[in-house]
C-alpha cells in the first residue's frame, strides 16, 4: 500500500486506481484497498465513485478513516448545495 500511496502523493491517480482495482479483485474485503481507491477517485475529481468506496471501506470498518471521510464529503455537498439556492 506505500507505493499506492506514494502515487496517490504524486498526482498519480490512473496508475494508483488500477493498482488498487487489481489489489481488490483477489482482495475484496480489503478496508484500506477501497479507502485508497476513494481517496484517489475523489482527487481525480471523480466524487461519485469516491463516495462508493468510502461507504464500502466503511461498512467493512465502521471506525476507520472512510468513514470520516464519507461524512466530511457529505458535510461539502450539503454546504455547497444550499448555496446553490442562496446567491
Amino acid at each position: 500500500m506505500d507505493k499506492i500511496r506514494q502515487l496517490i502523493d504524486e498526482g498519480r491517480m490512473t496508475d494508483a486506481i488500477e493498482l488498487l482495482n487489481d489489489y481488490l479483485a483477489t482482495h475484496p474485503d480489503s478496508d484500506e484497498a477501497l479507502y485508497l481507491r476513494g481517496r484517489a477517485h475523489r482527487k481525480a475529481g471523480r466524487i461519485r465513485e469516491a463516495i462508493n468506496d468510502y461507504l464500502a471501506s466503511a461498512a467493512i470498518r465502521p471506525d476507520g478513516p472512510a468513514a470520516r471521510a464519507y461524512r466530511m464529503e457529505i458535510e461539502i455537498m450539503d454546504f455547497y448545495d444550499r448555496n446553490l439556492y442562496n446567491p
